[in-house]
């Protein structure tokens, strides 16, 4: 996601959500430990997150939500998040 695709994103989240709220992430990753573990550590440690295998086995799909005080926190999660390789955000 370009950077500035993270500025049109943050008005759409200004805009739609009022801070604080509970946002839900929603991501797509290979099915490797090392990559879930790297994806988990992304999120503060009270956050609830949930897995789920794909059918095939190859993937996983993570639904983590979390408290957001504010945009840049939810786009700070979405940039470390999109470091992670074969990482899909949903």
């Amino acid at each position: 996601m370009p950077e500035n695709n993270f500025d049109e994103f943050k008005l759409k989240l200004e805009k739609e959500h009022q801070f604080p709220c509970v946002y839900m992430f929603k991501f797509i990753i290979p099915a490797d430990n090392k990559k879930m573990a790297i994806a988990e550590a992304i999120f503060n440690a009270d956050v609830e997150i949930s897995q789920k295998n794909s059918s095939t086995g190859k993937y996983i799909s993570i639904t983590a939500k979390q408290v957001a005080l504010n945009a840049d926190e939810i786009i700070l999660v979405y940039k470390k998040a999109l470091e992670i390789e074969g990482l899909i955000a949903l």
